[in-house]
């Protein structure tokens, strides 16, 4: 009897141990399945982006904002494009050569932006003269575009710089590595090369005044200025509408975004470790030094814009400090703030004779403009160690600088608020009592534009915090899982499903209250900071954003739902939003009304140009008080989709339109790749 219970026991831990064996093997062959599945998905997303029928490249082979040209929000037009643009095909085509192994597609685009977005020597020639230790003159910031031209203050204190010099010894130049944010790449607006007005792919710029200028209050420029368009008479060109001087020369300037020069580094390191783990880690090494140079002049944005001093700097730019540049006990510049900024920017004269060049940071940061990814990768990985003397310690202070950011912005229920200023109101004046501060610097619930106020849009949130769970997928950091663990059930409680299988997203959101005063040693619980939600949308690039989120938070945490909802919303947008071209859904654009609103004194709505300020543009438009957006641009009435546009302009109802941008685009393209590695590799 004894026997014949132990042999039960064995065929019955036999049968089980076959039964788990099974189960096991399925799961496995569908998980094989799924992920083959989404590889797929990636690989017919990527097709359609690359196919010339799409008409998401021009025949120089630059990445268009969107292949439809009738389209305005940061960008004017459609064809024109970003440094946002350009960083989201590198990190795609690093995507693509993980799954394939082919990196010339990746080596192809770096050269592509070096040439195309990255100004040349030639287009920056007097960077010679810059002189660190004036690195700029200074204008202050005012509210409205009314309140320019800024006047020019040589008399106002401006700080040291202290990297022009190091930069200069490690790289054997005083030019500027970096990516100018805007192009018009077909020369739509017709300003060329450097005013010769017929060279396609040309640098220009729009927001040059204050918080409140928004997209369709701009006047469009040339980012080199010869003076043969603006102000009539060709002493001007279009600088005494931003600046006012009393002589005025012949410049380039230009400016940096910088998240999108942190997110080309971002996307360099995955594509070494990718590379490397192919044993093609040598296709890809040039690309890593250079990834390494862009982010050591990133630190340009790290400092206050005129390099003064970091910390409760108030009273006005001549009672505010100049900053010497040097460390304090800690080891911390007096004029650096360590987060990555709404810009830097750099220019000077055209004339070699008789040359100047300027550099400028930024006071004003936003929370959605931080990569601790990048931070991470250019502090601690030894082939992306910057070559300057100080590069990699800056980024590691940032690192930990944006971490403690982030902390400081969390809500009460979890998202993010706006960011905070080294200098209120933009000339550095004297806040309300009782506004809140870190590192002296003060709290700023809508940083660098207010129209819309810049954190009313759910895209930072997602694209902001999908780099803090991909920094913590690869370093455990437990202080970026504080701000995740809080950050990620609020937004998926605000993920929306409907019967019929589509489903919404946070869009739009309303803040109320202010952080508590900073303290690293005891971060307060920021109880009187709140956000709502307030309205809601499907927008694909936003939520491919969210549910890369979730699947880095997941997939370290080992969040099931947080899996499950990723999955959940990259179903949906594939089901409900393929087409032809890649994945969109219908905008209704009910702000496309502002196309030919005129200048009005008392909301500030419209194209503002003083009183006896005439010119014209390169599309021969007349430049007066009597400016409009459209007036601006009359090229618009010559595009296909003009008379949709036209009909709402004469009472009609409120138009729809798909678009492909490609930042979206690529990133819903990456969002499936990111779900296929989850489920192939345990992370």
């Amino acid at each position: 009897m004894q026997t014949s219970r132990r042999s039960l026991k064995r065929i019955t831990q036999a049968v089980t141990t076959a039964v788990l064996a099974m189960a096991t093997g399925h799961a496995m062959a569908e998980d094989a399945e799924l992920a083959t599945q989404f590889e797929k998905r990636f690989s017919a997303q990527y097709k359609k982006i690359k196919d010339p029928a799409n008409g998401y490249f021009s025949p120089e082979g630059i990445p268009y904002h969107s292949p439809e040209t009738l389209m305005v929000e940061a960008p004017d037009y459609g064809h024109e494009t970003t440094s946002e643009a350009y960083s989201f095909w590198l990190w795609l085509e690093a995507y693509h050569g993980r799954q394939t192994g082919d990196w010339a597609p990746l080596k192809k685009a770096w050269a592509n932006m070096e040439k195309y977005m990255i100004p040349s020597a030639a287009d920056q020639p007097t960077n010679a003269f810059y002189n660190a230790a004036k690195p700029a003159s200074y204008a202050g910031e005012h509210p409205l575009p009314k309140d320019y031209p800024s006047q020019l203050e040589f008399g106002v204190p401006v700080g040291q710089d202290p990297i022009g010099t190091e930069l200069e010894t490690a790289y054997g130049t005083r030019n500027i590595y970096g990516m100018h944010w805007l192009m018009d790449v077909d020369n739509w607006y017709g300003y060329g090369k450097c005013g010769d007005g017929v060279t396609r792919a040309s640098l220009i710029n729009t927001f040059q005044r204050g918080a409140q200028e928004s997209v369709w209050e701009t006047v469009p420029h040339p980012s080199c200025d010869t003076f043969r368009w603006g102000r009539n008479g060709g002493t001007q060109g279009f600088l005494s509408l931003f600046t006012a001087d009393s002589n005025y020369a012949k410049q380039w300037r230009y400016t940096n975004a910088p998240d999108a020069d942190a997110r080309a580094v971002e996307a360099v390191y995955w594509a070494n470790v990718w590379a490397k783990a192919q044993g093609k880690g040598a296709e890809v090494a040039d690309l890593v030094k250079s990834a390494a140079k862009m982010g050591d002049y990133l630190r340009y944005s790290m400092f206050d814009k005129y390099f003064k001093k970091v910390g409760n700097c108030v009273g006005g730019p001549y009672n505010c400090q100049a900053g010497t540049g040097q460390p304090n006990g800690q080891g911390f510049r007096d004029n650096q703030h360590y987060l990555l900024s709404w810009y830097y920017a750099w220019g000077g004269a055209n004339d070699t004779n008789a040359g100047w060049a300027w550099r400028i940071g930024s006071s004003h940061n936003h929370f959605g403009y931080q990569n601790p990814m990048a931070a991470w990768v250019l502090s601690t990985n030894a082939e992306f160690k910057p070559k300057s003397a100080s590069g990699q310690a800056d980024w590691g202070k940032s690192l930990t600088r944006q971490l403690e950011f982030y902390r400081w912005l969390q809500s009460a229920e979890g998202g993010i608020a706006g960011g905070a200023t080294n200098s209120w109101g933009g000339s550095y004046e004297t806040p309300p009592n009782g506004t809140a501060t870190f590192y002296g610097m003060f709290y700023d619930e809508k940083p660098v534009y207010h129209d819309p106020a810049s954190n009313t849009w759910f895209g930072f949130q997602a694209w902001s915090m999908f780099r803090v769970a991909e920094y913590y997928h690869a370093t455990g950091d437990a202080k970026a899982k504080a701000v995740l663990d809080k950050w990620i059930p609020w937004a998926s409680k605000n993920v929306r499903f409907k019967d019929d299988g589509s489903y919404t997203i946070p869009s739009t959101m309303e803040w109320s209250g202010q952080p508590d005063n900073w303290n690293p040693n005891a971060p307060g619980a920021n109880a009187g900071l709140h956000v709502k939600v307030t309205k809601r949308n499907a927008d694909v690039g936003i939520t491919a954003a969210l549910a890369r989120t979730l699947i880095y938070y997941g997939a370290k945490a080992n969040d099931a739902a947080a899996k499950t909802l990723a999955k959940r919303l990259l179903d949906a947008m594939w089901t409900n939003a393929k087409d032809a071209k890649g994945l969109a859904v219908p905008e209704k654009r009910e702000d496309y009304l502002r196309f030919d609103d005129a200048y009005d004194a008392n909301t500030g709505s419209g194209v503002y140009v003083p009183g006896g300020w005439v010119g014209t543009n390169a599309q021969g438009a007349t430049i007066d008080a009597n400016s409009t957006f459209l007036s601006l641009r009359p090229k618009y009435k010559q595009d296909p989709d003009w008379p949709k546009l036209q009909a709402y302009l004469n009472g009609g109802a409120a138009p729809t339109w798909k678009y492909h941008r490609f930042w979206a685009q690529a990133d819903a393209a990456m969002a499936m790749l990111d779900y296929a590695m989850l489920i192939e590799t345990p992370w």
